[in-house]
């Protein structure tokens, strides 16, 4: 029986150059391409030594870093299942989503690890090892004297490979259930659709614990045993330097503003680029044509979800349409459809939705909320709002349940808001996306005092400080009498995107 297992279409297309590079950082630090199977075989044995098994959770929140890699790919050889947490989230995010996974392992910071082990050690957790983004840490000492599993774990293909946790509308995080053939046939479809080449470079600055960073750039550059310049974090002057060297990057808007904003970024930079994707939040059409005027490169925008991976992409050999995200991938069927599930029109504005093998296989324990994002004919309900034009281009237009995107991360205002309600002092709060230059938008929460101590915005921001990853924590807070309501007494939170819409710009 056929293995389905991610990790040996990964293994299928090492290269057989020796000395070819996978990874390479800018510290000096690299991983080459004929060390990916004893490397991460040591990292194999070291889960199971520590109790893992095909199945199991291991739940990672590190920092980015080659043995963050080899951790991804031992929990996939092992059949175990990978959930990354953002690295923002505070130990109280953390305690609810070791609560909800139930892992076997958890794999922190050094920094991090004596007040994350009692929130694990509270939660049941059997073991806690850390791992830092310079190659310290339990983890890595132990690896050492590990010896290099050969076993790659037979798994069927609808079997889970990773759990990815995005924020409930209600303010209770949802558990992504994503399997191995979900996740080879998006990258499979990528890979061709953007037409990677044999002597691709990608450079890599995005996180490693979202689709984007994870699923989408690092398994497209496994595809295609390509080299990968891999920097810790997004730094403009790093970018600016590396990008010589490169021929695609991938990124959220802000990388692109960012570049714009220095006079020196231009077609000099950019001659050997062949591709600049952009994803993970709307891209303005304002930059996407700055950035043709200056470097002569049209960004390929692409649009997709956690629960689904990408969905659509502009053409890479064709007209990419600022403020577009593209047709549907290959293999992948979308529609828009009206609240009933019943396809409208070209031209009306609808909910977007789509079937296809990259859909996720539903959310971790809760039946019941999988069912409610399912149509009875199989279409999985994307909540976002979008047109098809008459040659079946998307156009996203808007966004149903209030969900904000700033810096490429999911917001959900509700988990905002009732922090906000539980602070002293305050009786009500609404919680809003604004357009900023850099974000995408901006988190922005008004809120309305109860009377009984003195509120300012400094007071809110800083009570939230320690409540709230720093991405979710509002960039402004107005203070006022009451919340606009219709009739039936709902927040009318149009007219308070209205009413504050520039003050980012």
């Amino acid at each position: 029986m056929q293995n389905a297992n991610l990790y040996r279409l990964f293994e299928q297309r090492i290269p057989n150059d020796p000395d070819a590079v996978f990874l390479d950082g800018i510290d000096g630090r690299q991983l080459r391409y004929s060390e990916i199977p004893s490397r991460s075989g040591q990292m194999l044995s070291l889960l199971q030594q520590h109790g893992v098994k095909k199945g199991d959770r291991v739940v990672v929140q590190v920092d980015k870093s080659i043995e963050a890699v080899l951790l991804y790919l031992a929990c996939l050889r092992a059949g175990a299942i990978y959930i990354p947490l953002n690295t923002a989230y505070t130990p109280a995010e953390v305690g609810y989503f070791l609560g909800d996974a139930t892992p076997r392992l958890f794999v922190c910071t050094p920094a991090k690890k004596v007040d994350l082990e009692a929130v694990a050690k509270d939660r049941g957790v059997a073991s806690v090892l850390s791992l830092g983004g310079a190659a310290d840490g339990e983890l890595i000492d132990a690896l050492e004297s590990q010896p290099a599993s050969n076993e790659v774990v037979q798994v069927e293909a609808d079997e889970l490979a990773s759990i990815l946790y995005t924020s409930g509308t209600t303010g209770r995080s949802k558990g992504a259930m994503l399997s191995h053939a979900n996740l080879a046939s998006n990258a499979r479809v990528l890979f061709n659709t953007w037409q990677w080449q044999n002597d691709d470079v990608l450079l890599h600055a995005l996180p490693i614990f979202h689709v984007h960073g994870l699923f989408v750039a690092l398994h497209c550059a496994l595809l295609g045993g390509s080299r990968v310049i891999f920097l810790p974090r997004y730094d403009v002057a790093t970018v600016m330097r590396k990008l010589p060297e490169a021929t695609v990057m991938m990124g959220v808007p802000t990388f692109y503003t960012r570049l714009l904003e220095h006079e020196e970024f231009g077609r000099e930079t950019c001659a050997n680029m062949r591709l600049f994707v952009s994803g993970s939040a709307p891209l303005l059409a304002e930059t996407h044509r700055e950035f043709e005027a200056r470097t002569g490169h049209r960004i390929l925008e692409r649009y997709g979800m956690t629960e689904t991976g990408m969905i659509t992409s502009n053409p890479y050999a064709g007209e990419r349409l600022a403020g577009t995200v593209g047709y549907a991938l290959p293999g992948i069927s979308v529609r828009v459809a009206d609240d009933y599930g019943r396809a409208l029109p070209r031209g009306e504005a609808g909910v977007l939705e789509i079937t296809g093998p990259n859909v996720f296989q539903g959310y971790w324990q809760m039946p019941e909320k999988t069912a409610e994002e399912f149509r009875p004919d199989g279409w999985f309900i994307t909540g976002d709002i979008a047109v098809m034009a008459d040659d079946e281009r998307v156009t996203i237009v808007g966004r149903a349940k209030d969900l904000i995107i700033s810096g490429g991360f999911n917001v959900y205002p509700k988990e905002i808001e009732s922090a906000i309600d539980d602070l002293p002092g305050i009786k009500e709060s609404a919680v809003i996306g604004i357009p900023h230059p850099d974000f995408g938008e901006g988190v922005t929460a008004v809120v309305v005092p109860d009377g009984s101590t003195e509120l300012s915005e400094p007071s809110v921001i800083a009570a939230l400080k320690d409540r709230l990853a720093r991405f979710k924590q509002p960039k402004r807070v107005f203070i006022v009498d009451a919340l606009p309501r219709n009739t039936m007494g709902k927040v009318q939170k149009n007219i308070l995107r209205d009413t504050y819409r520039d003050i980012f710009t």
